[in-house]
């Protein structure tokens, strides 16, 4: 890692454990769905989500034989944990358990893949984290699963897709937030679909290249969701984090929230201060991809009015950097022991120094 400080080790905020296989997950599912994996001939999941052989999918020198990515604890050693000299990373299954539409196969899949994340990675390095990533069909069934893995203190965040069936900020959502800071866990809100309803306002998009690009409309549909519904108001300890969202369109999205909001904040009575000051104290975003040239990071950092609001990530296995250069270019040293660990730290109420937390602690 490129640092002034060697010393100074980092929390990775977004880390992509892959299975190799729907049936990596068969032994952690009810002997009926484990039938049917098989029964029905599913080998996986991977067609439901951006292409396994797209560069940006996996880098090039994180993909293995069969040109996929890492699916062991000891490969994310190699390739990201020791050269990043990270602390903790939290991981972040991203498989597509959460764009099923039958109803139980979602919640059976879902289940199954916290569990193998569990036991095939928490278990397996004192380092991890992992989020709780929820079947998104009902807010009773997230907030059951929410309830099953919460004892385990090694799990920190509870995981959602940006685009689902219906803006996260509505009121049908807040039994997963209120389940969230019962049990101290921060909201993360990762780019993708569930393929429910056109990933933009217009319509359906042709390329992958739109659709990449329409996950920054998707995150501001979401922010002002969370903003104008009054979910961030009713919790105001939650944490949310958006995870590969971009950075640099925010503040120009806060500026025009905000000044809209000045003519209609009548609607919104609960909306009672800037919508930006509600932004800045919960919303956090993290750096990788990080869209702005070096010479134009100072400026955008000085329009977010706030050193708190950034969170490192490697985004490890996808490709947004080159090598062991992990942090954005221009970002001032200064920032480094913040972005790399102290807004990790106070985002994330249940991370603890390596080692500290086994499953049922308390603490």
């Amino acid at each position: 890692m490129t640092s002034p400080d060697p010393a100074l080790r980092a929390i990775d905020c977004d880390v992509h454990p892959m299975p190799v296989s729907l049936r990596t997950l068969s032994p952690y599912m009810d002997a009926f769905w484990a039938d049917q994996v098989v029964e029905r001939g599913m080998t996986g999941l991977d067609s439901q989500s951006w292409p396994i052989g797209s560069p940006k999918t996996i880098r090039a020198d994180w993909r293995d034989a069969r040109g996929r990515g890492a699916s062991s604890v000891e490969e994310l050693r190699a390739q990201a944990l020791d050269p990043f000299n990270v602390e903790i990373a939290i991981l972040n299954p991203l498989y597509g358990v959460q764009l099923l539409f039958n109803e139980d196969m979602c919640r059976a899949f879902t289940r199954a893949l916290n569990d193998w994340v569990r036991a095939e990675w928490l278990d397996r390095d004192d380092r991890l984290r992992a989020s709780i990533v929820l079947p998104m069909h009902t807010p009773d069934q997230a907030v059951a699963e929410i309830e099953r893995l919460a004892p385990d203190r090694r799990f920190v965040q509870a995981l959602a897709l940006v685009m689902g069936e219906v803006p996260l900020g509505r009121r049908q959502w807040w039994p997963v937030m209120e389940a969230c800071v019962r049990h101290g866990l921060t909201l993360g809100i990762h780019a993708g679909s569930a393929y429910r309803h056109p990933q933009t306002s217009v319509g359906w998009t042709s390329w992958y290249l739109e659709e990449y690009a329409a996950n920054q409309q998707a995150f501001q549909s979401t922010l002002a969701s969370l903003v104008t519904e009054g979910a961030l108001g009713k919790f105001p300890s939650l944490k949310v984090v958006l995870l590969e969202s971009g950075v640099t369109w925010l503040p120009a999205f806060l500026w025009r929230l905000q000044k809209v909001w000045k003519g209609v904040r009548f609607e919104v009575p609960w909306v009672d201060r800037l919508p930006a000051e509600i932004v800045r104290d919960q919303v956090r975003l993290s750096a990788q991809p990080f869209d702005a040239p070096a010479d134009q990071v100072g400026r955008i950092l000085d329009h977010l009015r706030s050193e708190e609001m950034l969170l490192w990530a490697s985004d490890w296995p996808h490709w947004q950097f080159d090598g062991n250069d992990c942090i954005p270019p221009g970002i001032p040293a200064r920032l480094l022991p913040k972005l790399l660990r102290g807004n990790a730290l106070a985002t994330y109420p249940r991370l603890a120094p390596t080692g500290a937390a086994r499953q049922g602690d308390a603490a």
